[in-house]
């Protein structure tokens, strides 16, 4: 058994995204200062909710990081050879709250009806779509903490069957009161260590072959994937499987064609929650075994659900780039960080791996 993981401290500025004024012991991991104007303009953003302004962020960041976009134009690919597929959990529970509100609070017909499509859970995605002119595929993954690597393999799908060159893969969740209200009363947030987070990460994905051909900067390789499901042996809905996390993780070893002894370090999707945290290094270790090094980023990001799993990729992608892995839980990592496992286990039996080279 591991000691629990002492996740983001209390902040120490006002909550942002809803009014906390009511949970004066709510520990968030927020977005502080978050302004899309400054990457978007300030025209066409006062229907979007927090989750979608999050993700248009992101994609935008990401077709210019990758080198289809200069200036807002595309200078590589084309709108219809470029798509996305991304995951969130609960992306539109903050809309079908604030709908819901209006309506038996006030009266239904007081519902905004330009901002009724945020209730629809691949909302965000589709936002996305037309705000950075995407016109391959559209595709959003919702199975909880593992969408975030989940879409990796459905991008994976499309990819091989030429529905698009390149697909920009990953997730996104954002903070909202009913969020927090939610975990708490599940008594999820009670441990101490542990903390919600939000965020967004997306990524490129696309053939190697692709790549090089348009001199795209190749940041890594993804080589490996694995993914497995086991029921509860009771009726509860929540509960974690060291038995998933371990066969997901095998799979994507094997998918790799690696031998176990080839992982550098583990992001790992360890957040604070005891059950699952133990759960999931237990299957670390009858895998990898007990010396393998393995970070939590979410001791820094918060548990961001939907969006973890790309989180957990992009730190991966910092360690290969030769920043030191942050928030190590055991071991020590190699100086020359080259291969990386990242694990995510979901709150419902579900557990998903994805392995990424230099």
């Amino acid at each position: 058994m591991m000691a629990p993981v002492a996740l983001a401290t209390q902040p120490q500025h006002p909550i942002e995204s809803f009014d906390a004024a009511r949970y004066p012991d709510a520990r968030l991991a927020e977005v502080v200062g978050f302004d899309p104007t400054k990457y978007l303009g300030d025209k066409g953003l006062r229907t979007l909710d927090r989750l979608t302004k999050l993700l248009v962020v992101a994609a935008r960041l990401a077709m210019h990081d990758a080198g289809f976009k200069k200036d807002g134009a595309y200078v590589s690919s084309s709108p219809e050879r470029v798509g996305i597929c991304c995951s969130n959990a609960y992306g539109s529970l903050e809309a079908i709250t604030e709908l819901d509100r209006v309506a038996k609070l006030e009266d239904a017909r007081y519902i905004n009806p330009s901002k009724f499509p945020n209730t629809v859970a691949n909302s965000a995605s589709g936002y996305v779509s037309i705000w950075e002119d995407l016109r391959a595929l559209n595709v959003s993954v919702s199975d909880g903490n593992c969408g975030g690597l989940d879409a990796a393999a459905c991008a994976d799908v499309y990819l091989d069957t030429g529905r698009a060159d390149a697909v920009l893969i990953g997730g996104g969740e954002a903070l909202s009161e009913a969020l927090y209200l939610a975990f708490h009363k599940l008594g999820a947030l009670d441990e101490r260590s542990s903390c919600l987070g939000e965020g967004a990460a997306l990524l490129a994905l696309e053939p190697m072959e692709a790549a090089k051909a348009r001199g795209a900067t190749i940041c890594a390789q993804l080589v490996g994937y694995g993914t497995a499901f086991v029921a509860p042996e009771s009726e509860s809905l929540i509960h974690a499987s060291a038995e998933a996390m371990e066969r997901a993780i095998t799979f994507a070893i094997a998918d790799a064609g690696l031998a176990a002894g080839a992982i550098d370090v583990v992001a790992s999707g360890v957040s604070g929650l005891a059950r699952f945290d133990e759960c999931e290094m237990k299957a670390i270790d009858a895998v990898l075994g007990t010396s393998v090094a393995v970070a939590a980023p979410k001791a820094i990001l918060g548990e961001t659900l939907g969006a973890g799993g790309a989180m957990g990729i992009a730190a991966a992608l910092a360690w290969l780039d030769g920043a030191p892995p942050a928030m190590l839980l055991r071991g020590t990592a190699p100086r020359d960080v080259r291969t990386v496992l990242v694990t995510s286990m979901g709150f419902y039996g579900n557990a998903s791996a994805v392995i990424v080279r230099r």
